[in-house]
């Protein structure tokens, strides 16, 4: 595991792609608060890990938990009002004609196939969303194909909405089929990447950085070398 802060409070790490940023269900799942149970236990400590957000099983980066009950409602608050500051990467198909701006859409979920759509009416389900986004760079793949590195900041947080706007717009992030990625040789490319907020407990700046690992298609651009 890599803890990238903690102290008697909360613990922020690194949650790796394919394992569950929640308790899992179905005893096989890998599953990190778990992981971080055992890890606070080897330190004689509780053991108590609450859960403040999660994160998709394919996205990889900075996750926060915390370490007492009583500041778990807090970190949550933080989170669902936006304070907790939360900065993504993406490897997306081909380029934006702007180099940044900000995306707005109406998102639905369809839970049954766990799937968000954008859609033109307002309707019951149906959510407001945005993010602002920045390319950092585009590159040409083995295939031939562009393929953009791009920051994003959520403005708000629906389910799947990155990937959905992206995939809205023939952007699709690489490797992730359920949104109209063709690429085969990755999962899905989203990766947390930054968590900045003011500790609850301490007042403190809290900032941290988690780099994607050195495989396709990370390690194609220079921006993250």
């Amino acid at each position: 595991m890599n803890i990238l802060f903690e102290d008697k409070y909360l613990l922020l790490c690194e949650k790796a792609v394919g394992e569950n940023s929640q308790f899992s269900t179905d005893g096989v799942s890998k599953n990190l608060p778990e992981k971080l149970i055992e890890y606070r236990k080897s330190k004689g400590e509780d053991g108590y890990i609450g859960l403040v957000h999660r994160l998709d099983v394919v996205t990889g980066g900075v996750m926060l938990y915390s370490k007492d009950k009583s500041l778990t409602g807090k970190l949550s608050e933080l989170v669902a009002d936006k304070e907790y500051k939360k900065t993504y990467l993406a490897v997306v198909s081909g380029r934006s004609e702007c180099e940044c701006g900000e995306m707005k859409d109406l998102l639905f979920h369809d839970k049954q196939k766990n799937k968000t759509y954008v859609v033109s009416k307002d309707r019951r389900g149906v959510k407001p969303a945005a993010l602002e986004y920045k390319t950092l760079q585009t590159v040409i793949l083995p295939s031939g194909e562009m393929a953009s590195l791009v920051e994003i900041q959520l403005l708000t947080g629906r389910t799947h909405q990155i990937r959905a706007q992206f995939g809205g717009r023939k952007m699709p992030l690489l490797g992730d089929g359920k949104y109209g990625s063709r690429e085969k040789d990755c999962t899905c490319a989203l990766w947390s990447y930054k968590a900045n907020f003011k500790h609850p407990r301490t007042n403190q700046s809290v900032s941290v950085t988690s780099i994607p690992p050195s495989v396709f298609p990370w390690n194609l651009f220079d921006a993250l070398k």
